[in-house]
């Protein structure tokens, strides 16, 4: 395979940035609410499985509507299902800060999970079609809008927590109004599909062993990953600002390693192995901190360090989804995140309630299903032998921009 070049492309269509832009605010939405969940249940009398469904809602709901972006996409095109993805999420995510109680605010929070869906998934196939260079730097765009807004949510949580618990939902609904406006006023007017996607064809894409591999893998490993994120803020008992910017600093290393050491180490040890290591370290990261729960210290290096093993594997495994099977990239990437999505509903919930008999289990648990992804990764990987010879055309500006308004 050509590897991407280390240096992210910076001479995009302005549409690509546009939507970049808009997917830095919606993965803000994912760790936003991080800095502020000890203070909702504090202030709401809720439990920490309770608020942890805050995650389980919005996470249910977005892997189920990936189901229909694909069908919706094709119907009414890319830009509208953008436009529409972001209007949902702008809306619910004040009525999230209107709420007067956990009930709500999880009800809200599922709203929310549909626009995200309606959104990220048009957005992923959106920037890959319009990048220039091909696959390889649309990835890497999009990975490290992923980093940036994971690092910048609970930073973002963190500093208007810190004045209410009401403010991180006001604040994503102002900076989806901004993203909404980008779009609008950037990305060209979209044509329906000629071939609109069939809502079965995200089941039948799931055929393709490959693919089908890689997102059980992702189940496997996102249970761990919504563990680290929506259960660790509970022992580690700080405030805000001190849980936002640990968090911070672990968006802060995905999104470094996503971009610059994914590369290096795809380039030099393939895909495949690469993969399986980094959640190897990332199921021994959460081990450890399942040993050692009580003393904060370790929980906040194993929370940081946890980003680098988390932005390898991010970049490499999305982009193994892209070329695990003969299908089009709304729908792969529709099917992936719905099985994928299932471990981020699951996870919170569980951890929470896990965590109210004993801290430690949800991260020993998390390190188990890791490990089992690891596995499952193995036991499928002859049906992704081929992801490093794939050789990504590049593509002309005038294809990028073909392929933004007929995608």
């Amino acid at each position: 395979m050509n590897v991407r070049d280390d240096n992210a492309a910076t001479s995009q269509p302005k549409a690509v940035w546009a939507v970049a832009f808009a997917s830095v605010i919606a993965f803000m939405g994912i760790g936003l609410v991080d800095p502020i969940l000890k203070p909702i249940g504090e202030q709401l009398n809720a439990t920490p499985s309770q608020v942890s469904l805050l995650f389980t809602s919005y996470m249910a709901v977005t892997g189920v509507a990936m189901l229909v972006t694909g069908v919706i996409s094709s119907r009414f095109g890319a830009k509208k299902t953008l436009l529409s993805g972001l209007a949902i999420i702008i809306v619910f995510a004040a009525l999230a800060g209107m709420s007067g109680s956990i009930g709500e605010i999880i009800g809200f929070r599922a709203g929310w999970g549909l626009g995200n869906a309606l959104f990220i998934a048009t957005a992923l196939a959106t920037i890959v079609g319009a990048a220039t260079g091909g696959v390889a730097k649309a990835i890497i765009l999009y990975e490290a809008a992923l980093g940036i807004g994971i690092a910048t949510g609970p930073l973002l949580g963190g500093v208007l927590g810190g004045i209410s618990w009401r403010g991180p939902f006001f604040g994503v609904s102002v900076l989806m109004a901004v993203a909404f406006i980008a779009i609008v006023v950037l990305l060209p007017e979209t044509p329906k599909s000629a071939h609109p996607t069939s809502i079965t064809a995200p089941f039948k894409a799931l055929r393709h062993k490959g693919l089908l591999t890689v997102s059980i893998t992702a189940l496997l490993y996102n249970f761990g990953f919504f563990t680290l994120l929506a259960f660790t803020p509970f022992p580690l008992d700080m405030g805000t600002y001190a849980i936002g910017f640990i968090f911070c600093g672990w968006g802060i290393l995905l999104a470094v390693s996503s971009v610059f050491l994914a590369p290096k180490l795809q380039a030099r040890f393939g895909s495949l192995p690469m993969m399986a290591l980094s959640l190897g370290l990332f199921a021994i990261d959460l081990a450890v901190m399942g040993m050692f729960t009580e003393h904060k210290i370790v929980l906040i290096v194993g929370v940081v360090i946890a980003g680098a093993f988390l932005g390898v594997n991010n970049t490499l495994i999305t982009e193994a989804v892209m070329i695990s099977a003969p299908v089009e990239r709304s729908t792969a990437s529709a099917a992936y995140s719905f099985v994928r999505f299932g471990g981020g509903a699951a996870a919170p919930w569980v951890a929470g309630k896990l965590g109210e008999h004993n801290m430690s289990l949800p991260f020993w648990l998390g390190a188990l299903c890791t490990a089992a992804a690891v596995a499952v990764l193995y036991i499928g990987r002859g049906a992704l032998a081929h992801i490093d010879d794939h050789d990504p055309a590049p593509h002309s500006i005038e294809e990028a921009q073909a392929i933004t308004v007929g995608d």
